[in-house]
């Protein structure tokens, strides 16, 4: 079987709930101490094995794909000026990644978005990666945790994957909650650990919730995925809802989720970001000492 070499960062939206700081800046863009948010998104990302990376924007999104480019005109500056160092790091994706950048056209929703990235990603199966979420890069190791657990996990029985975390109970009704096949996997879980789940309920009332893992905002995929999102009509919002074409997955081949190992942060939403711009900077500031 080949190993999951591609993944998909959506990264359309137009980040209402960051305004007005992404009014003129992508939302992406918005630093999380001294690199924007996406920059850990996609060094995640290339740490569980990923060699093409194709982000699905639109027109307004451009800097997002600059940022992953090289500047050759401030990198000629830098070197000589003889910051040689500063230079490398403005230059850090390895050789052998490519970023890809496709538009959207409509905005028809998340799954829409995913199904953008078709005439790339190809036959490949293929993660998804949501910007918005960014897991804490300095608890855990990105090599072996998370993402690189579930690309390993798909590749034993080729059951999709998708990240769950416990929540509060007072966030429940926040999220896409996970119905899992056998309950007594609630009380067995364990970080990293994977199992079968029988359909996700969004945003449900506490009570009527039938767990309280919440996906988190990665997912491993087979190709397959691309069909169902393909004949899924758009549902709530007009939008075509990835959960439904997951739903439609998981009746036909079965679907997995998978327990996180660490900390995220939602760096779409205002409150969480600001936590986690301080967090990361004083994280940064501990390695600068």
């Amino acid at each position: 079987m080949k190993k999951i070499t591609h993944a998909v960062i959506p990264v359309a939206g137009f980040g209402t709930r960051m305004l007005p700081l992404s009014k003129s800046v992508p939302k992406e863009l918005l630093p999380l101490g001294n690199r924007p948010a996406i920059h850990y998104v996609v060094e995640e990302a290339i740490a569980a094995g990923i060699k093409h990376i194709v982000l699905v924007g639109h027109a307004q999104k451009s800097a997002i794909e600059n940022y992953f480019d090289i500047n050759a005109e401030l990198d000629n500056q830098l070197r000589q000026k003889g910051k040689d160092a500063l230079a490398d790091s403005l230059n850090w994706l390895p050789e052998d990644v490519t970023v890809s950048m496709i538009r959207q056209g409509k905005p028809l929703g998340l799954g829409h978005a995913v199904l953008a990235a078709r005439p790339i990603i190809g036959e490949h199966d293929f993660a998804v990666l949501l910007p918005d979420v960014v897991l804490d890069p300095f608890t855990t190791d990105m090599a072996t945790d998370n993402l690189a657990f579930m690309i390993a996990a798909f590749a034993k029985d080729k059951h999709s994957q998708i990240l769950v975390n416990e929540v509060a109970d007072e966030d429940v009704h926040k999220y896409g909650i996970a119905q899992l096949s056998d309950k007594s996997d609630i009380e067995q879980a364990d970080i990293n650990a994977s199992f079968k789940v029988a359909g996700f309920v969004e945003k449900p009332n506490l009570a009527d919730a039938p767990s309280k893992l919440a996906v988190v905002g990665r997912y491993v995929f087979s190709n397959q995925i691309f069909d169902y999102l393909a004949n899924t009509r758009a549902s709530v919002g007009g939008e075509i809802q990835l959960t439904d074409a997951i739903d439609a997955l998981i009746s036909q081949y079965g679907v997995n989720v998978t327990t996180m190992r660490g900390d995220s942060y939602d760096a779409g939403d205002m409150r969480s970001y600001m936590q986690a711009f301080i967090y990361f900077a004083e994280q940064q500031l501990k390695d600068d000492k």
